[in-house]
């Protein structure tokens, strides 16, 4: 790993590669040896800077490896960058309703070029918390927001998607292939929903849809998340259709206009 180019401090921009590195990571983290392969370089250089970073919160480890993994101050940063975002003040109020007429936990995501990036959440009532991270960017095949994303772009940039995230699987249910993603993505458009059956986090099921510019562009996504249950596929269309309500809503207080591909 070469740490600097002209200009740079060595050791920071060491530090920062390793971040970004874990941050885009498996969700199990990854290993000293698996990191040193990633980026080369001195296995005692790169360790001595997990350490540090380990020890001012930016990452932590898990005891069998270890495996490092984002720490706690990153979620803190992001909690803190996604504050300042002007679409949070538009979103919230909707986000409000939406959580108190569905019972469950609803959360909105920026398109990052075809990545959610989570800027609100606002809980459902009960005991359950999901203590997601926000201001991260994260996979878009998995979640129901990063697939109501994907469904409202051209088949060959969702290829270049597919491509730069990897496909990789969170859970046995999982998209891992360009095809079953193709698929995913036509019935998406056919419904106007996405949805993630347990697909990013066992037990967890989430509904998303797409919101819209002034351009009609997809701007992003929200998403409603609950324990998994056995829903029957009269409950998941009503849920549904509940989340296209809000994001329309929410795409006509951001003046935006609906060009939904597919969409019935």
């Amino acid at each position: 790993m070469s740490d600097a180019g002209q200009g740079q401090v060595g050791s920071v921009a060491r530090a920062l590669r390793l971040v970004e590195l874990l941050v885009s990571g498996p969700a199990e983290g990854m290993t000293l040896a698996e990191i040193a392969k990633s980026v080369g370089g001195s296995k005692s250089a790169i360790l001595a800077t997990l350490r540090t970073l380990v020890d001012f919160g930016y990452l932590r480890t898990t005891e069998a490896g270890p495996r490092y993994l984002p720490g706690m101050m990153l979620i803190r940063l992001g909690d803190l960058t996604a504050a300042h975002d002007p679409l949070i003040a538009v979103a919230r109020p909707i986000l409000t309703q939406l959580s108190e007429k569905s019972g469950l936990t609803i959360r909105v995501a920026r398109n990052d070029s075809g990545f959610p990036i989570f800027l609100d959440r606002v809980d459902g009532p009960g005991f359950v918390r999901f203590h997601t991270p926000l201001g991260v960017r994260e996979l878009p095949h998995v979640s129901a927001a990063g697939k109501a994303i994907l469904a409202q772009l051209g088949d060959e940039e969702i290829k270049a998607i597919a491509k730069e995230c990897g496909l990789v699987s969170r859970t046995k249910k999982s998209i891992t292939t360009l095809s079953a993603l193709r698929q995913e993505v036509e019935r998406i458009r056919e419904e106007g929903f996405a949805t993630d059956d347990e697909e990013d986090a066992q037990g967890i099921f989430c509904v998303g849809a797409a919101f819209f510019d002034h351009f009609g562009k997809c701007l992003g996504a929200i998403s409603a998340t609950g324990v998994k249950t056995d829903l029957s596929d009269d409950q998941v269309s009503k849920l549904g259709k509940l989340v296209i309500k809000y994001a329309d809503q929410l795409t006509k207080e951001l003046h935006g206009r609906k060009l939904v591909r597919g969409a019935k």
